[in-house]
Order: structure tokens, then sequence, then C-alpha cells
């Protein structure tokens, strides 16, 4: 008989703990559930906000200055980042606030665009290179002991130029993907200037070439610009170029 009561002792005292707990539990979890019900507020209002009202004026200014900076940031070759960490840089810098000095700032910055901008431009004239290795095979290109080559595409018989003349051409400049940067026949007029007042691969290939004919040139990067950047970018620095050109004539001096 007391073996009996025992065990019904046990029971009730152990259901009465397994009822707390379970009691416990649900507690927790309607607990959890209101956390949860706050972070999907919370989500729902970074959503909303990822929506642009452009009638709101705060919103506009702030997504349109995101553009002018990502523009600035991809402008100078950078095409992926850490997105939290540059919203937590912009929104320190606001609230006055860094976590790292200028100097760190400005050399951590201008060593990381510089080894970009290096990392490019080892690319860009190695492609040059290909480019111009591939393009020297085909029957109907003429390359120089310089590196320049050129095609003719039509044979003019006029007097060839020296260095010392004024030429008048028209032409069209681009690079190898085939981009146009400049073009005298969109400006309307050809373009009038001394032999030597131009670039180099230029110079050589005026001086070979008669008046009257029109050349597709190719001109090494170390013939054309070089390291430098021109027009703002429209010709990046070690662009290997091609011209057509055609020589008009021989301005009188």
């Amino acid at each position: 008989m007391n073996k009996v009561i025992l065990a019904i002792s046990i029971f009730f005292f152990g259901f009465i703990g397994f009822s707390q707990k379970k009691k416990d539990l649900i507690k927790e979890i309607d607990g959890l559930k209101l956390q949860l019900s706050g972070v999907n507020a919370e989500l729902a209002n970074i959503k909303n906000a990822k929506i642009l009202d452009k009638k709101d004026s705060l919103q506009s200014f702030s997504y349109a200055y995101g553009i002018k900076i990502g523009q600035k940031v991809r402008s100078i070759g950078i095409d992926t980042i850490s997105y939290d960490l540059f919203a937590k840089g912009l929104k320190d810098a606001i609230n006055n606030s860094e976590k790292m000095e200028d100097s760190v700032v400005n050399k951590t910055v201008s060593s990381t665009v510089k080894l970009i901008k290096e990392q490019e431009n080892k690319i860009r004239n190695q492609k040059g290179i290909i480019f111009l290795a591939e393009n020297s095979k085909k029957s109907n290109i003429i390359t120089t002991e310089s590196g320049l080559q050129y095609e003719i595409l039509t044979n003019g018989d006029g007097t060839i130029p020296i260095a010392s003349d004024k030429v008048k051409v028209h032409y069209t400049g681009m690079l190898i993907d085939g981009k146009v940067f400049d073009s005298s026949l969109e400006d309307g007029e050809p373009a009038v200037f001394g032999v030597t007042q131009v670039i180099k691969g230029w110079q050589e290939a005026l001086q070979i070439m008669p008046v009257g004919s029109k050349w597709r040139v190719f001109i090494p990067q170390d013939l054309a610009y070089g390291e430098r950047n021109i027009a703002n970018g429209l010709i990046p620095p070690y662009s290997a170029l091609i011209f057509e050109m055609e020589l008009l004539a021989i301005e009188d001096k």
C-alpha cells in the first residue's frame, strides 16, 4: 500500500513539475514569437526603405547621392565592395564618429586604388600585345620595324608628307574593342595639323602614306599615348589604338 502511495506521489509531483516546465516552455515560445514579430517588422521597414519614393525629398536625395558615390567608385575601377562596412563608414563619417584616422583612411584608399590601376594597366597592355600579335598574322596587314601595323584600304598616288609638312586628314579613332573615342567625320570637317604635332604612330604612318590614301592603322601603346590617361578616360593608359586615316592633302606652308 505504501509503495502504491509513493508511486502516486512521485507521479503527481512529477506531473506538477512537467506542467510547470510546459508553462515555462509556452511562455518562452510566446516570447520568441514576440521577438520574431519585432524582427519581421524591422525587416519590413528595411524592405520599404529599399523602395524609392521619388516624391520624398530625403529619399530622392539619398538615392541620388548614393548614385554619385557609386559612379565615382566605379570610375576608379572598383567593381565590388563590402556594402555593410561601406554604409557603416558613410554613417560614421556623417556622425563624426570615424573609427580610422584620416591618415590611415587616405593611405588605405590610395594604395588600394593604385594597386587596382596597376593591375588594369598590365591587363590592358597585355591585351594590346596579344591583339597586335594576332593581327600581324593577317595577309593584308603590313608591320613596320617599330611595330606599327597598317592595312591599305585605298592606295593613293599623291605626294608623301615629310616631317615639316602640315596635313589635312579625316580620321576615326577606336580602341581595340572597336569603341570609337574620336572622329573628324562626326565633327563634320577634317583635321589640320603638323606631321610632328601628333603621336609617334601617326607621325610614322603619315610619312609613308601618299596623299589620297586611306589606311587602317594599328598603333602599339608605346607609339600612342603610353601611360597617359587621355580625354577623361576615353583612352585609358597603355591602350593600343586603331585609326582609319584618310590623307586628303598637304597644306601650303
